[in-house]
């Protein structure tokens, strides 16, 4: 390797290539090339990602706002993304829209929808200074000061990737500062104090991501937050020494926990889950709910992106065994051993799937990646959770969703 590829691979940053079935799997942090499984299970083109990327773009931005769009921007120039059946805005469609913006090289948008988030979500004071609402209103009121982790987290990693990507401007468009502090207090905030008040949002002893930083929520997890591969990055891209060590750690444990919380035969994770991986008994969370579907993508893009846990693929290919043999219309919601919950069937769980195929070595790969192919882009009332999955599949099954990493001094 030359020298300037190999500082380039060690700092992180993106090589833009994608890679075919016929070249080796290195993952994608050691080559800087991404798999394009469009092109590998179903030879579709570049050029045919690339308007299917765009079309969903359109769609999200500026289609119809009663069926189609994801995104509305204010008169004053922010974005906020609705859950529109709930009739709320929340920390992660916001956060994602922030990782679709930067992946699809749109800083505008991307600054509209962090306006947005900072202006009404942030909490400057109080109890949980420091951290974000995970849920307003449209007009951006609150309906709870309290944050949900998953919200933090792809905040964090959003907000490296524009720094590396775009570079830093000043107050909160410093991306590289706001990400800093924000994971300094996620991994500090009240360290040691009394967990009646709040938390720091990895719990220190068993080092995993917590449901919520208070109360009971801050005593188990949810597995669909475990994102070994953001704590990799973060292990690299942290200021303090110390806490890039204890995110190496984190990034082990929750692979770990990635597997003390799959079923051994279906491969299903629940909702929520002791740090030890046992289903947490709250209301029916101990099932395969919609939180769970972002279990599959998680593990396989670990795997794709630093490939360090090979048990990655046998999780991949039992829990993608189990849903291809529910047929075209599988339900959404199980227990963990297989039973079937409801008759509803969510495109977002076929999008997960097609994401657990960059892992996963079956023929039931194949089938999740031309059933996302296949799929239109989410629309009606229920768009936001299963659009948002949707399009994070198409591009990371399609390579696009990529590390954007510091350039060399």
């Amino acid at each position: 390797m030359n020298p300037l590829k190999s500082a380039l691979l060690g700092c992180g940053l993106a090589l833009t290539a994608s890679i075919s079935a016929a070249e080796p799997a290195v993952p994608a942090f050691a080559s800087g090339r991404y798999r394009n499984l469009f092109t590998e299970h179903l030879g579709k083109t570049e050029a045919e990602l690339d308007a299917k990327l765009a079309a969903v773009w359109r769609q999200f931005t500026v289609g119809d706002p009663a069926t189609e769009r994801l995104f509305y921007t204010t008169a004053d120039g922010m974005t906020y993304i609705p859950d529109i059946k709930h009739e709320d805005v929340r920390s992660e469609g916001q956060s994602y829209g922030m990782m679709l913006a930067v992946q699809m090289d749109n800083r505008a948008e991307f600054d509209r929808i962090w306006k947005w988030t900072k202006r009404y979500m942030f909490n400057p004071d109080g109890r949980f200074a420091g951290y974000y609402s995970w849920q307003c209103r449209f007009d951006g009121s609150r309906m709870s000061d309290g944050p949900a982790s998953d919200g933090e987290e792809w905040l964090v990693m959003a907000l490296f990737f524009a720094a590396h990507r775009w570079g830093n401007g000043d107050g909160i468009f410093n991306y590289e500062a706001e990400a800093q502090t924000l994971l300094r207090h996620m991994l500090h905030n009240n360290e040691g104090g009394d967990p009646a008040v709040v938390t720091p949002m990895f719990d220190r002893k068993e080092k995993q991501i917590v449901f919520v930083p208070v109360g009971r929520g801050s005593q188990f997890t949810d597995p669909s937050y475990h994102l070994p591969a953001f704590y990799e990055l973060w292990a690299r891209w942290a200021a303090d020494p110390d806490d890039r060590a204890f995110l190496a750690e984190a990034a082990a444990v929750s692979r770990k926990h990635f597997r003390a919380a799959a079923h051994p035969v279906t491969g299903l994770m629940p909702d929520y889950a002791h740090f030890d991986g046992k289903p947490v008994a709250f209301g029916s969370h101990g099932d395969f709910l919609f939180d769970a579907f972002r279990t599959i993508g998680n593990v396989a893009l670990d795997w794709s992106w630093f490939g360090k846990d090979p048990r990655q693929v046998g999780q991949s290919n039992r829990v993608l065994a189990f849903l291809a043999a529910q047929g075209p219309n599988c339900p959404n919601n199980f227990t963990l051993d297989g039973k079937p919950l409801t008759a509803d069937h969510s495109p977002g769980l076929f999008a997960m799937a097609a994401v657990g195929a960059l892992a996963a070595d079956s023929p039931d790969a194949e089938l999740f990646v031309e059933r996302l192919w296949n799929m239109p882009p989410p629309t009606g009332i229920e768009r936001y959770y299963d659009g948002l999955l949707y399009f994070l599949a198409l591009m990371q099954v399609g390579g696009r969703y990529q590390i954007h990493g510091p350039s060399i001094p």
